[in-house]
């Protein structure tokens, strides 16, 4: 292939690396990962609520991984109520699994960003050892989705009484399966709607993930395309055919 189409191909993945780490970081910052209703219980069943009439005490509910804001319906109009994780909820919700989710977004953002600089650093520059060369892109294009599936596997093992079931469902998106298994099984949404809540008791009607979850879900699998446009530059994949034994080794196998 000509070096400027290499080039070309070096510079997409090498924004589309940089596009992953803005994306993921505007991500966490938000409130959009999951929106969806709660049901004032004890009001609706005080007043024998059904029908049209249990529209007034539905509330609504939205967070992320740092904050949120719930909408109170308990037949009197709407009271918007403003939360943060830290340190207000640490007491009542999976705080390990959720600062996990925190932890590999980082290094999600990181590892897409010095990813973003190999490519580049290909495209522009003269690269002469194996690690700066396509194996590097390789390896960092993997690392950005792989090493957070191995991480996160870790952690569902810590936590395997409670994920479980969810982990049997996929192993390639594994920092998804954390955040679904806290929201979905550990019931968050409902934690958080009856967080200092004395004499109601509140249910979550309905609920779902929002841009920012699928966001990161994306960016996480865009790695994988990056993989692919390595592939199409020309350069085979690491250790897909293995060396002659005839062959020498030295400066030559660290050039490209």
């Amino acid at each position: 292939m000509p070096a400027q189409q290499k080039k070309i191909i070096f510079c997409v993945a090498g924004v589309l690396s940089f596009a992953c780490a803005l994306g993921t970081a505007a991500a966490v910052g938000t409130q959009l990962w999951v929106t969806g209703t709660i049901l004032c219980q004890t009001g609706a069943l005080l007043v024998n609520a059904t029908g049209q009439e249990l529209d007034k005490f539905i509330g609504k509910i939205q967070y992320g991984l740092l904050s949120g804001e719930r909408v109170r319906q308990c037949g009197l109009g709407g009271r918007p109520l403003q939360f943060s994780f830290f340190p207000d909820l640490l007491k009542i919700i999976p705080a390990s699994i959720h600062v996990s989710v925190i932890l590999f977004c980082t290094v999600l953002i990181v590892f897409a960003l010095v990813g973003a600089g190999f490519f580049m650093f290909n495209a522009f520059g003269s690269p002469y050892e194996t690690l700066h060369g396509p194996v590097g892109l390789y390896l960092w294009s993997f690392i950005s989705c792989e090493f957070l599936s191995r991480f996160c596997a870790v952690t569902v093992l810590l936590h395997r009484d409670s994920t479980r079931h969810c982990a049997k469902g996929c192993c390639g998106c594994l920092i998804m399966i954390l955040f679904s298994s806290e929201v979905k099984i550990h019931h968050l949404s409902e934690k958080i709607a009856n967080f200092k809540e004395g004499s109601f008791t509140f249910k979550t009607h309905s609920e779902q993930f929002a841009d920012s979850f699928w966001v990161v879900l994306v960016c996480s699998l865009v790695q994988f395309l990056n993989a692919v446009l390595i592939r199409l530059a020309g350069f085979e994949f690491p250790f897909s055919k293995a060396k002659d034994s005839g062959t020498t080794t030295g400066a030559v196998d660290l050039m490209y």
